[in-house]
């Protein structure tokens, strides 16, 4: 590779939520990478930022009851404070809502307008009444319109990877209020991206800025037909840059996050003294970005193009990696498989994870799974059993001596881990971490086998064989920082231990290339532990949560509802007064007396939520039952059957407020799953009444 100047980024985490460990595997990629490059002396920098923008920060912080910048300081303190826990060095990590991205937009988009790639037009577009919001693509689920998955996002499917506008969809649902959202039409702009059609052909199909098989997904999916245009625009009200030639339109947030990239390096330029063009307009500095295959359509069509009319480089490379499952699952929260970034700190080293990782990585857009228990048999295998067992049975020999002054008969182990060390490099240099791993772990297997048959603790005994000790723990100590510099990209704090003990820091690749000779050397302290399965267990266990419901399209039923009701008058509307009213006989205590006396403890046990109707049809062929789909709030869903056909209409129903019994166990009907009950008053038959709360309760307000 050239010594051009490298700047790497990471994709923008999103300032809505917290780091999780799938989060992880793309910066532990990337700063393993970067520390890579550093220690082969090559100039680099690391950019990432916060990405601010859009609907969701909107409603958060309306939700919250906070202006959106106190929202986004918030999570900028958790998500820096989460990334130094696992030693991942940003050079800057900045924020989108920046006035350097603000004129940088402005620029582009300019240049976008003179190629004569901007147009506008009329656009139905789903708005949820009750929200008061359009809804972004991710604020939207229901059926795929080409392979009829259901529970999919309102972009683009993730069982046959169509995508599409949101209002394509079948029987969406906004994950904002639970509520079927309506089609309005406000003005958007778009950029033709069809007129850079030649050039994104050529540019994803020729030389090596993308894995083969990421070019043979776009020549197959969209590159053989013309491109649709982009949607780069959303109408108030929305959180982000307002569009200077457009007032009351903004820019959509996927048009401001990849510019963020050169907004976050203006900032960086900014507090170093650098100069922003000798960086993103010069022809020296190579770009990669390193991304997840979610988004693989933004980042090699949209963002090529939008660079290319500007006066910046394109990338030289996007690597692009797959996704993290768990016990070859995907994540879950029900099973604590979700784990947060911080609940992982609580309870295990980083270095677990940034070795476990790196031992499944490869050039590859492979998914890479993770389970716990190979991940401990890793770390206590190779990590403490292997390398850090080579300075801890060592060092404490050659504390008062030192290391020898002249270099013993090691039988050429040192020359030829040295000799490997191009090989090594070079899968690092590929993104192929998993065979980097492999040629290190070879290397520590030749040095135990080496200690084994020397068995300085023997030699320890005998006080005429000092000098042979000496010799012995001066290679056996050698072959270990030779491991440590090789590993240092993967194992930043090992390196730094390993210079602590040996007196000398770990500064450059090359220093695997000659051994320490005549150095002192510390007493031997903890580096690294083996791996305690209790706390994995806690770590899990404090991870767990109910799993967010799917929308009601995914048609997730609940459980039998009560004997239902009947009355076109909610109890809530219904006048209330101190005095008995003259119907209030006692005729429903008679025919129902009260039950046996309860506890307080056997009353808590049910749990009573306020809920709301958002779905309500017919049962086929059943007399009495409706299926009500419930919202509890934000995509927790339930369906219930409940007795009230020819009671109630269906379409009436849909909005009302109900009572619901959340923690019945489920039981199968022959209709489906029930999950639920919703409460109602009455005798049964034709005399069955929805019991509704006062107006202002909220779905998944607890009933006391």
């Amino acid at each position: 590779m050239s010594q051009s100047q490298l700047l790497v980024t990471s994709a923008l985490p999103y300032a809505n939520g917290h780091i999780h460990l799938g989060h992880l595997v793309e910066y532990i990629q990337t700063d393993i990478w970067v520390r890579f490059q550093k220690l082969q002396g090559r100039r680099c920098i690391y950019i990432c930022a916060d990405d601010t923008h859009g609907t969701a920060i909107m409603i958060r912080a309306r939700q919250e009851g906070i202006r959106e910048e106190e929202l986004l300081q918030r999570m900028h303190q958790a998500h820096t404070r989460d990334f130094a826990g696992f030693q991942i060095a940003f050079d800057h990590y900045g924020s989108t809502h920046s006035e350097e991205n603000r004129q940088l937009c402005w620029e582009i988009w300019q240049s976008l307008r003179k190629a004569g790639m901007i147009y506008q037009q009329e656009v139905r577009q789903l708005y949820d009444p009750v929200a008061g919001t359009f809804l972004a693509d991710r604020f939207v689920k229901g059926t795929c319109p080409n392979c009829r998955a259901p529970n999919q996002y309102g972009d683009s499917c993730d069982r046959c990877g169509h995508h599409y506008d949101p209002i394509d969809l079948i029987d969406p649902v906004s994950s904002l209020s639970g509520t079927r959202p309506e089609v309005r039409s406000a003005v958007h702009l778009f950029v033709d991206i069809e007129k850079q059609h030649a050039f994104l052909e050529e540019w994803t199909q020729t030389g090596d800025h993308l894995q083969p098989e990421i070019a043979n997904y776009l020549r197959g999916h969209f590159l053989g037909q013309p491109l649709r245009p982009w949607d780069v625009s959303r109408p108030a009200p929305y959180f982000g840059f307002e569009i200077p030639d457009s007032p009351g339109n903004y820019w959509y947030v996927w048009f401001d996050a990849p510019i963020g990239y050169m907004a976050s390096t203006w900032q960086w330029c900014k507090k170093v003294g650098e100069d922003f063009d000798a960086w993103w307009a010069n022809p020296q500095t190579h770009i990669w970005h390193f991304i997840g295959k979610d988004i693989t359509y933004f980042h090699t069509l949209f963002w090529p193009a939008m660079l290319r009319v500007s006066r910046y480089q394109l990338p030289r490379r996007i690597q692009i990696h797959g996704f993290l499952t768990v016990n070859g699952e995907k994540m879950s929260k029900s099973k604590g498989t979700f784990i947060l970034a911080s609940t992982y700190l609580k309870y295990l080293d980083p270095s677990y994870l940034r070795y476990y990782y790196a031992s499944k990585l490869t050039p590859r857009v492979d998914d890479l799974d993770l389970n716990f228990e190979d991940l401990a048999e890793k770390a206590d295998t190779d990590l403490v059993g292997k390398i850090v067992n080579l300075a801890s049975r060592t060092a404490r020999f050659v504390v008062s001596t030192g290391l020898a002054s002249s270099w013993p008969d090691d039988g050429g182990l040192f020359a030829q881990a040295a000799a490997e060390g191009e090989q090594i490099a070079q899968a690092y240099q590929s993104c192929d971490f998993n065979r980097a791993m492999r040629l290190i772990l070879a290397a520590a297997d030749r040095a135990n086998q080496y200690v084994e048959r020397q068995e300085p603790w023997r030699l320890a005994k005998d006080p005429d064989q000092t000098e042979q000790l000496q010799k012995v723990c001066t290679v056996a100590l050698n072959l270990f920082r030779q491991i440590a510099v090789y590993l240092a990209p993967v194992l930043p704090r090992l390196a730094e231990q390993t210079g602590q003990l040996l007196h000398v820091p770990i500064r450059h690749w090359d220093d695997s290339q000659k051994p320490l000779l005549g150095t002192p050397v510390r007493p031997f302290e903890h580096m690294l532990k083996r791996v305690d399965r209790q706390a994995i267990a806690a770590m899990i266990e404090e991870s767990r949560q109910p799993e967010e419901m799917p929308p009601a399209l995914a048609e997730r039923t609940v459980v039998p509802a009560a004997t239902p009701a009947s009355a076109d008058t909610p109890v809530s509307a219904q006048p209330a007064s101190s005095h008995p009213s003259p119907e209030d006989d006692e005729g429903p205590l008679q025919a129902e007396p009260l039950a046996p006396q309860c506890t307080m403890e056997d009353f808590q046990k049910i749990d009573l939520r306020v809920a709301r109707i958002i779905q309500a049809e017919d049962v086929p062929n059943a007399k009495k039952l409706l299926r009500l789909t419930v919202s509890l709030g934000g995509q927790h869903r339930r369906t219930v059957f409940a007795g009230i056909k020819g009671l109630y209409k269906p379409e009436e129903l849909v909005g009302r407020l109900v009572i619901l019994v959340a923690n019945l166990a489920p039981r199968k009907m022959s209709f489906g799953i029930s999950e639920g009950m919703i409460l109602a008053a009455g005798s049964g038959e034709g005399e069955i009444y929805l019991l509704t709360p006062d107006p202002g309760a909220k779905p998944g307000q607890r009933v006391h």
